[in-house]
């Protein structure tokens, strides 16, 4: 396939969607401690909301996207704040089901670096409204009514039904909207470690563009060597990008590939920051901009999201954005982004040679 051929189909498709981009998962209540430490230590959290899919649906939404999230939560107070909290970014909640059975997932976590060895997480999301999703409660014109159908691993590995549902949606199928997965390995998820990886290479086979971490390559799939080697594990993708943290990322496109560096970034919290990347990504690539310039973006939207302490940040404007991702070569690799570097009349840095 041609390198264009991807937002070509999106755009062909547009007179029949109702939005840009369908996002289908979990959300979940999020607990940030009020200090660093760890979680029997720490007095108090504050509340704040936490998913994958629904973080790319709300950057899409800040950066003038139709987004919709489709989900289920539960008949609760906190399935009521999610919907609200994330409908109030301008994503369409319509179609997330309140479910009266099963509670809403929630989670905590430590402050501190999610690599680090002192970083915690404790979920309770077993037997989740969300793990209930699966080919008979997800309608389809819900899902099939986006240029783009937004996936990713995290919904494989919460139930045997959400299992059956992302196999359904990974075959390819009349009527199915450009697919858009993002591996997201989480190993603790999975009944066992050995179980996750065979399940994701599956599914991302059967997907239009993938995302994929160089370290969830080698984590899942044994994977190692470099982007080439995980071309090679996964050479169906019309386009595969391939994360590559701080060194930054590289895109295959048909037979060619695109690296792009990562700019400079003030690290403030690492979470989200590859849900805002394939935000970034996915905008650049619904407005039908050359294939680095759609890495620039995914760049520049992680970075925004790496600055802030929470799972979605203000993403830069779109003129902003557009203008940083047109820096020359070597502008673009002096380029450097801190807090608040999206905020109106905020100072951007490119540092001298």
């Amino acid at each position: 396939m041609a390198v264009g051929d991807v937002s070509a189909r999106a755009d062909g498709a547009a007179g029949d969607r109702v939005c840009d981009v369908v996002c289908l998962g979990e959300s979940m209540v999020t607990f940030l401690p009020s200090r660093p430490g760890r979680l029997a230590d720490v007095p108090s959290f504050g509340r704040t909301i936490g998913g994958a899919e629904s973080n790319v649906a709300c950057a899409l939404a800040l950066a003038g996207h139709g987004a919709k999230w489709v989900s289920r939560v539960g008949a609760d107070g906190f399935g009521t704040h999610l919907i609200e909290a994330i409908g109030a970014y301008g994503v369409d909640v319509t179609d997330v089901v309140r479910d009266p059975e099963r509670p809403t997932g929630v989670y905590f976590r430590t402050a501190d670096d999610r690599d680090d060895a002192t970083h915690e997480v404790a979920y309770y999301r077993a037997g989740s409204a969300a793990s209930a999703m699966s080919p008979d409660t997800v309608a389809r014109s819900a899902l099939f009514g986006g240029r783009v159908l937004h996936l990713s691993g995290i919904t494989a590995a919460l139930s045997a039904d959400c299992l059956a549902l992302m196999r359904e949606l990974c075959a390819a199928g009349e009527g199915r909207p450009l697919l858009s997965f993002d591996v997201n390995h989480r190993p603790g998820l999975w009944s066992s470690p050995a179980d996750g990886g065979p399940v994701l290479l599956e599914l991302a086979r059967g997907a239009d563009i993938v995302f994929v971490g160089e370290d969830e390559a080698a984590a899942a799939w044994g994977v190692r060597g470099g982007p080439r080697a995980v071309r090679e594990a996964l050479p169906e993708p019309d386009l595969l990008v391939v994360k590559r943290g701080a060194a930054g990322a590289t895109v295959f496109a048909g037979g060619e590939a695109h690296s792009v560096p990562a700019p400079t970034v003030e690290v403030v919290a690492p979470v989200g920051a590859g849900d805002a990347f394939a935000a970034g990504f996915l905008s650049a690539t619904l407005r039908g901009l050359d294939v680095p310039l759609r890495l620039r973006h995914g760049h520049l939207t992680a970075a925004a999201a790496l600055t802030v302490p929470g799972d979605v940040a203000e993403v830069p404007a779109r003129e902003l954005a557009d203008t940083l991702a047109a820096l020359d070569a070597d502008a673009w690799e002096r380029l450097r982004l801190g807090p608040g570097w999206t905020g109106a009349g905020a100072h951007v840095e490119v540092r001298t040679a």
